[in-house]
């Protein structure tokens, strides 16, 4: 069998791998709740607060994936004190649910969430997206009022590119909603990760067309930490 052939075959395997493991976290979140499938991964935050507890006023990170697999966060971040509190395939709901483990009990100057491509891929709309995050941004600053909150925009992706018009209509919401709001902001990568027929450039991407490659990771702080920094020398 030619090379190339052999190529396109183990590509459409791990996609079908890929595809039904996301379905059947599904069904876990369906049928155990949302706490129990995160569970594990949350006691481990946890476990790790209680080791080395992180000083107040830090930066939260958090969100689906994209956050978890930031395994440079800190020192892409530095001189910023930042945690990283990204969980699996999270959905914005999610993240609220969990707010009061993972988010709260550090008193964050500020909370940077990634999150949104999920819960689209699993049958919400753009619409709804953006309620969860309104939920959200009403749940930090109910028992944070002073924490500045920032949405990084849902990144193009190879693997959803059917998507697309979704993520952009869900990122347009937001980004108007935020508009609205005091100590909101909406932070722009999904821009700079396209190419010039608006298609996610590959190099940004993993093997998976999914997730950010280091140079994603590199283009994606190169946007996300000045304005940090902005915010923190205004503070």
């Amino acid at each position: 069998m030619p090379r190339s052939k052999t190529k396109i075959i183990v590509f459409m395997v791990m996609l079908a791998v890929l595809l039904s493991l996301g379905f059947g976290v599904y069904s876990n979140l369906k049928g155990m709740g949302r706490a129990g499938y995160w569970e594990s991964e949350i006691r481990r935050y946890e476990e790790s607060d209680r080791a080395a507890p992180p000083e107040p006023g830090v930066i939260v990170f958090t969100g689906s994936s994209s956050i978890r697999l930031w395994r440079t966060l800190a020192q892409d971040m530095a001189p910023l004190t930042v945690v990283n509190r990204g969980f699996g395939g999270a959905q914005i709901d999610q993240v609220s649910h969990f707010a009061s483990r993972i988010i709260l009990p550090y008193r964050p100057r500020a909370v940077v969430l990634y999150a949104g491509i999920d819960d689209l891929l699993f049958g919400r709309s753009p619409e709804e997206v953006l309620h969860e995050f309104q939920d959200f941004v009403a749940l930090i600053h109910a028992a944070l009022p002073e924490t500045q909150i920032y949405f990084v925009s849902i990144k193009p992706t190879r693997l959803f590119a059917s998507r697309w018009t979704e993520m952009k209509r869900a990122n347009g919401l937001i980004e108007e909603f935020v508009r609205t709001q005091a100590r909101v902001q909406y932070i722009d990568v999904s821009a700079a990760l396209l190419d010039a027929k608006g298609n996610a450039r590959p190099e940004f991407l993993r093997w998976d067309g999914l997730h950010p490659s280091r140079k994603g990771y590199e283009v994606m702080t190169s946007i996300i930490k000045p304005v940090l920094m902005r915010f923190l020398n205004n503070d």
